[in-house]
């Protein structure tokens, strides 16, 4: 693909978030719109106005035009690496992609209409796996664990520089504890407040009430003890609320002890519909402005929809995604592998 992505365009994106209309019925299906078919896997991506940012293995990042309905893409190259993204995010003026592996190489927009290298680290043990922003100047990734602590990185300058959080400062990590790369949704951030959930074989949240500056650990009930289970996904719907998802991506159809809400802002945990579908999740987010009940889950499964806060679900397609961003109450992008798609749930 050799179409010149401009990506500065998003400064001209606005918001595209919607009020919640008070008699709207709950969803009882989903139309599947195809915006994408490649030879790509997509599990990062990013509502940038009403447009869709997304970045994907062998280099690949683009944008979905949505007033143009039109995707264009390009390639980033390191030297003659073609990078593997998996963490992507975005303020009000750039875009920021960042890429697992060695080495890893953080990427923003920059003002010639190329991506400009603003953060790379080598080491045999790097591996970053999700990144958000609090506002238009702090942000945040994390990665697996090089030493002792989790990785997390934290821009104050609107991504330009990036630093890197001492173990001094971290709580420690259990052995076999790290995260997965799965559909950049190990990190949910409201106000202040930022949770990032590990798994593998401990599967905990590790919480931050002054962006970045103290942390704290909390345990969670997900099944856990091996390399690929624990939680692979996590939203926030406000600073108490909040859900983690996943399983064991090798049993996809396990459902046991995989899916737990909080009321109390991440310090304790409840297992939802334990025992009972869907199983693997790679992905879940919370429908805006449904007062923390609604939520939308996908994976290998398919997509399943919650109207009761996690305690039942209904699976609304077989259809297979790494990840999902809701652009409004109805409206959700949907990534994985080969395809981009707009989901609109009825």
């Amino acid at each position: 693909m050799k179409i010149i992505l401009y990506l500065p365009l998003l400064l001209l994106f606005g918001c595209g978030s919607k009020e919640r209309t008070p008699d709207r019925n709950y969803f009882s299906q989903v139309e599947i719109q195809s915006l994408m078919e490649d030879s790509i896997s997509v599990r990062a991506i990013e509502i940038m106005g009403n447009n869709l940012a997304f970045a994907a293995n062998n280099g690949v990042y683009g944008l979905y035009d949505s007033g143009a309905k039109s995707i264009k893409t390009n390639v980033q190259k390191y030297d003659s690496i073609l990078p593997e993204f998996r963490a992507v995010a975005g303020t009000s003026t750039d875009f920021f992609m960042l890429s697992v592996g060695n080495p890893a190489l953080l990427y923003k927009t920059g003002n010639s209409g190329n991506m400009e290298l603003v953060y790379k680290e080598e080491n045999e043990k790097v591996f970053y796996d999700s990144m958000t922003f609090w506002n238009d100047k702090e942000g945040i990734a994390m990665g697996d664990p090089m030493e002792n602590c989790l990785s997390i990185i934290i821009t104050r300058d609107s991504g330009q520089t990036w630093k890197k959080l001492s173990c001094d400062i971290l709580p420690e990590v259990a052995e076999g504890e790290a995260a997965f790369a799965a559909s950049n949704s190990n990190i949910s951030v409201v106000g202040d407040k930022a949770w990032i959930l590990s798994g593998g074989k401990k599967s905990r949240i590790f919480y931050s009430p002054d962006k970045g500056e103290n942390w704290q650990v909390f345990n969670t009930p997900l099944n856990q003890g091996t390399e690929t289970t624990g939680g692979y996904s996590m939203d926030f719907y406000d600073e108490n609320n909040g859900i983690i998802i996943g399983g064991d991506y090798t049993k996809p159809e396990e459902n046991v002890a995989n899916k737990a809400i909080t009321e109390d802002g991440g310090k304790t945990w409840n297992l939802v519909a334990d025992g009972k579908n869907p199983g693997y999740s790679s992905s879940v987010r919370y429908v805006p402005n449904r007062d923390s009940r609604e939520i939308v889950a996908v994976g290998f499964n398919g997509i399943s929809y919650s109207r009761d806060a996690g305690n039942t679900w209904k699976n609304l397609s077989d259809e297979k995604f790494h990840t999902i961003r809701f652009l409004n109450d109805s409206t959700a992008y949907a990534a994985g592998n080969n395809r981009i798609v707009k989901l609109k749930f009825n």
